[in-house]
């Protein structure tokens, strides 16, 4: 079943795009075999891992995966004593050495005082053969070739070769040089047959040559002759040759028994090269599709912010809010067809998958995913011609054998459940089936056509309606998700765009029951109040933005009037304090005045002398309150509990973010600028927390809490869109009030970022800009300062 639900969501399709983030056959192997577990503490695992490599991508940019080969079957034949030729040496030269090079990348990232746990107890296991690998590249280069340095024997060995090869050449040339060998030969060049260096010599002068001919043009009119006197070099030579091949073997043969010798080493190596491959696959993939590590949970909960199908292009799809299994365990999707309810289905279905194999899912931070023992899956038109079976009896037949399997631990889809057969019967099929999943305490999304179950999820506990938004006026569906509302026909309000009249369509409505009119009335009026609702969450929340920016400009203000009040304190003080220096100097000079004059009249007394200065010193002016010293900032008070959102301030780092996940009750994820770190609660100063606008509750209706981020993610997008967005992103970084923002536009090929860079240049709001350093993602960040 899980093969063929795989199959329905594409999840092959997903592993393809994968696939092209591996570095080896090793890691493109371990994504071929990829599946999704069922046991979620190795789901826990494996989503670790993946954290764990996009940690380093996040920090490093990169990862030393190069070099690394499948070697089994090379190190196989060793051990049994077979002869490993020079490629497959080269290979496990280059393994060695790739998979050393990135042992040192790790130790590195620790020596950096990077967190990583999985990394530092894979790479424990690597043993750097340097001195395997040294032996190899000493005696086979880079092309293959064996060299001369393999042994002082097949050094010689070549030396003699060489000099064989330039006796021949030698005689050889005198012969074509001579003025009869010009006339003799048809061509003046050397050249070889059966490995032997011969010359082209015309047919009627065979004779004058001597020796062996061991070849003939295809007219017969020039014949390849060895001459007699270089027979004996040419065998020398041959004899040469023959020794190099056999030193060539034993040289061979000996590293061959060399490897035999590591043979447990090496498997490990390529073991845990695999593994890292492969971790650094799904951690690149997660990156390119803005993936995170979603929260795990046995217990049927999925909440998915913001999510958006891997296989759709960025510029095409519209993120979903998705939420089952807390206040409901049933979602029914109503709407038109073509409005995105399938790729709704599809979308929760395959980052389902996703999460259970390992993988971080396109969604925001904070999203949750379920660990399930059973998927399930009935989406699209599966008829089968061989069967002879119509669409409604292929879906049933696959619909009986989920009924048959399902349990509380399952998650199913149905897409247009009941269809293909007669509404009545096929409403009341589907609500039948969906009671049975509901009672058997699975999860399920249940898209359909049937006005009838819009009004079941309105009575059935634990049963939630939702649609996908339809556009009236402009005829196309916006694909939004919204819960809480069923699906309204849109059908009336179509056709009168379309320029039906309004006497048909009013008697169209006559022969519609007047349950269902009151149903479309209250599906309508819902939709009113929910954009009411929506219009008035961004009217309260324009008016915050602004409240926050007054108060930061007002609180600057008050900062900037008291530092100027204490530079014109300090500036009087120096100043008094300068009268006074001077007063005492010249009170000095006075004493020392008076003391020379009492050398010439000795009734001045001592006594006298040091009254005279106490005096002196009692003019000094007091200057000890002149000044007040300033008020010392009162810190924000701490609260007991922290919640994501939540401005706060590390004071080891004085650095300024926002909460944006606790880890536990002592220690929490803080996002500051483009870097997110765990800190320890008793280091987190609070500062401010965003308040909700309330509004009146609706039934159907969920508002969420807005938060402008330190920095503006570009990538993906496109040019025209990005621009648009760099200008709203730079408006609403300055009413929130920030004085510094990021802008990651990525390296690519330069267009964006010099777009991005043109616009900030002459913004209004910007003060100035820079690239990002090597922390702050490099040449692929503009760093902006704002007004």
């Amino acid at each position: 079943m899980i093969e063929r639900v795989c199959r329905i969501l594409e999840y092959d399709k997903m592993k393809d795009q994968l696939i092209q983030f591996a570095s080896s056959s090793l890691g493109k192997q371990r994504v071929k075999d990829l599946q999704p577990s069922f046991n979620f503490e190795y789901i826990k695992e494996a989503q670790q891992r993946t954290y764990e490599g996009a940690k380093v991508i996040r920090l490093k940019g990169q990862a030393p995966l190069g070099g690394i080969r499948d070697i089994r079957a090379s190190i196989k034949r060793s051990e049994i004593g077979g002869l490993l030729n020079e490629k497959e040496l080269l290979d496990i030269s280059s393994t060695i050495y790739g998979s050393r090079r990135f042992k040192s990348f790790v130790e590195s990232l620790i020596e950096d005082e990077i967190e990583l746990t999985i990394l530092p107890d894979l790479v424990s296991g690597i043993v750097p053969l340097t001195d395997l690998e040294r032996e190899i590249n000493q005696a086979i280069d880079e092309n293959g070739g064996v060299l001369d340095s393999a042994s002082a024997a097949l050094r010689s060995i070549r030396q003699q070769i060489r000099s064989h090869e330039s006796g021949i050449r030698s005689k050889l040339e005198s012969i074509t040089r001579s003025s009869n060998g010009r006339k003799m030969l048809s061509d003046a060049i050397i050249t070889i047959r059966n490995e032997r260096y011969v010359i082209p010599v015309k047919s009627e002068y065979r004779s004058h040559f001597g020796g062996m001919v061991h070849d003939q043009s295809a007219s017969g009119a020039t014949l390849f002759v060895e001459p007699e006197a270089v027979v004996q070099l040419n065998n020398q030579l041959r004899e040469a040759k023959v020794k190099e091949k056999q030193e060539i073997q034993r040289i061979l043969q000996e590293l061959s028994a060399r490897i035999s010798e590591h043979v447990e080493e090496l498997a490990d190596i390529v073991a845990i090269m695999s593994e890292v491959d492969f971790i650094f696959a799904k951690a690149f993939y997660s990156d390119s599709i803005k993936g995170i590590q979603p929260k795990l949970n046995e217990g049927g909960f999925i909440k998915m912010t913001k999510a958006r199908h891997p296989l759709i292009p960025n510029d095409e799809i519209v993120p979903i809010d998705v939420e089952l299994g807390g206040d409901f365990s049933s979602l029914v999707i109503t709407g038109p067809n073509t409005g995105g309810k399938t790729v709704t289905l599809k979308t929760v279905g395959l980052l389902t998958l996703m999460a259970q194999s390992g993988l971080q899912i396109p969604c925001e931070e904070g999203s949750s995913a379920a660990v399930f023992q059973k998927i399930f899956a009935d989406i699209g038109d599966e008829q089968s011609i061989e069967q002879s079976l119509s669409t409604f009896s292929s879906h049933m037949t696959n619909i009986v054998q989920i009924m048959n399997e399902v349990d509380f631990q399952s998650l199913v889809l149905f897409d247009e459940l009941g269809a293909g057969t007669d509404p009545t019967e096929g409403a009341a099929l589907a609500i039948s089936i969906l009671d049975h999943v509901y009672n058997v305490g699975a999860k399920v999304i249940a898209t359909t056509h049937y006005s009838e179950l819009k009004g079941y999820a309105y009575n059935r506990e634990g049963v939630m309606n939702a649609s996908v938004e339809f556009d009236v006026e402009t005829l196309r569906p916006t694909y939004r998700l919204l819960i809480g509302i069923p699906g309204r026909s849109n059908a009336f309000a179509i056709s009168r765009r379309l320029g039906l009249t309004d006497k048909i369509i009013e008697e169209a409505k006559s022969h519609i029951t007047a349950d269902s009119n009151k149903m479309e009335q209250m599906i309508s009026s819902l939709e009113d109040s929910r954009k009411k609702a929506e219009r008035d969450v961004s009217e309260a929340e324009e008016l915050r933005l602004d409240a926050e920016r007054l108060h930061s400009e007002l609180a600057a203000e008050m900062e900037k009037l008291e530092e100027e009040k204490q530079k014109v304190l300090q500036s009087a003080e120096d100043k008094a304090a300068n009268s006074v220096r001077k007063a005492k100097e010249e009170a000095e000079q006075i004493i020392a005045e008076l003391r020379e004059i009492q050398k010439n009249n000795p009734n001045i007394k001592d006594h006298e002398l040091i009254n005279a200065k106490k005096r002196l010193e009692k003019a000094e002016p007091n200057l000890a309150g002149t000044r007040k010293k300033p008020a010392p900032r009162r810190e924000k008070p701490k609260v007991d509990k922290l919640i994501p959102g939540d401005e706060v301030k590390v004071v080891s780092l004085d650095q300024k973010g926002y909460i944006a996940e606790k880890v536990n009750d002592k220690e929490y994820y803080v996002q500051l600028g483009m870097m997110k770190m765990k800190v320890k609660k008793d280091d987190l100063l609070y500062i401010n927390r965003p308040k909700a606008v309330e509004t009146k509750p609706l039934a159907a209706v969920r508002g969420k809490e807005a938060h402008v981020k330190t920095e503006l993610d570009l990538r993906g997008e496109r040019y025209e869109n990005a621009m648009m967005d760099v200008e709203k992103y730079l408006d609403d970084a300055v009413l929130a009030g920030y004085h510094q923002v990021s802008i990651i536009h990525g390296k690519g090929t330069g267009a964006l970022r010099k777009g991005v860079q043109e616009l900030l240049k002459n913004h209004r709001n910007v003060q100035e800009t820079r690239m990002g350093t090597q922390g702050e993602g490099g040449s692929g960040v503009t760093v902006v300062s704002l007004k």
